[in-house]
């Protein structure tokens, strides 16, 4: 085979070269050793790379470090000592709020309306039957009794029939008031005895013997005078008060007769809440005395 002149490798003589000259021989790489070569080119990089990073880090923290020994420790004439720092400034304070004070003196306690009417000394409103039964019925539920007259007296006995005078008078009676009420043929008189303290209004109670006086007038005719009637004793205060109940056509009065019963029992409460409430309006004053 021949390739001619101008062969692939040279203007003349063939291909390799000068005519009767021999190709050179080619050796084969030392692919292992070129292996190592470069694995070690690649770990001095990165040690020379870690090596300056670190280097570099030192540097900054050096840095860094000389500047925050720099900034507090000067010399006394370097001005920038922490003695020279500017005085951190002051803010005003908030002004406290007024804390609430509270009196060591307890208030007194509000008058009790039974303690006032259990005392001559404290019981000072006036006293009469305008002023004790104001109203011109006495009421209960939906019963109503029209109120027929009244009277009042300080010679106690005189008011009072059998043996209740003498318990009055022995317990130191200053005053009996008197009112009669009426309602369907029914009359109620309420006699209230007037003491000068609570345990002589008890006594009185408790040492009941019939009767109070009945109170004729305002329409009401004489009862309970020859005939049997109901009759009742209670306290409040310095205050007894005892009823008589009968009918006033003179008929007489059954143990079981409810009419007369519920009538005195009526009136009876009527004349309880009329003493508590003198006492109520007292003990109101006295507290709208003391503010």
């Amino acid at each position: 085979m021949s390739f001619g002149q101008g062969g692939p490798y040279g203007p003349q003589g063939g291909p390799y070269g000068p005519e009767g000259s021999q190709p050179p021989q080619q050796s084969t790489p030392d692919w292992a050793a070129l292996a190592d070569q470069s694995a070690a080119r690649d770990r001095r990089r990165k040690l020379l790379f870690i090596g300056g990073g670190a280097l570099a880090t030192a540097a900054v923290a050096a840095i860094v470090a000389i500047a925050v020994v720099s900034s507090g420790h000067k010399g006394k004439n370097g001005g920038d000592s922490a003695d020279g720092l500017p005085t951190p400034q002051k803010l005003p304070s908030e002004s406290a709020a007024p804390e609430p004070t509270f009196s060591d003196v307890a208030p007194p306690a509000p008058p009790k309306p039974l303690d006032i009417i259990s005392s001559a000394e404290r019981d000072k409103a006036p006293l009469s039957p305008a002023t004790l039964f104001p109203d011109k019925s006495a009421m209960k539920d939906d019963r109503s009794y029209a109120k027929a007259s009244t009277a009042s007296t300080t010679s106690c006995a005189t008011a009072a029939q059998g043996g209740l005078g003498t318990v009055l008078v022995n317990n130191g009676c200053r005053k009996l008031l008197r009112a009669t009420f009426s309602r369907d043929g029914v009359a109620v008189t309420v006699g209230v005895a007037v003491f000068d303290g609570k345990a002589a209004a008890e006594k009185a109670k408790d040492q009941y013997k019939p009767n109070i006086a009945s109170l004729s007038g305002g329409g009401v005719p004489v009862f309970c005078r020859r005939t049997a009637c109901q009759s009742s004793a209670n306290a409040i205060g310095r205050y007894a008060y005892f009823t008589i109940s009968g009918y006033t056509s003179g008929k007489a009065v059954t143990e079981s007769d409810a009419a007369t019963l519920q009538a005195g029992r009526d009136v009876a409460d009527y004349t309880f809440r009329r003493i508590l409430a003198r006492g109520s309006a007292q003990a109101s004053a006295e507290a709208a005395a003391t503010d």
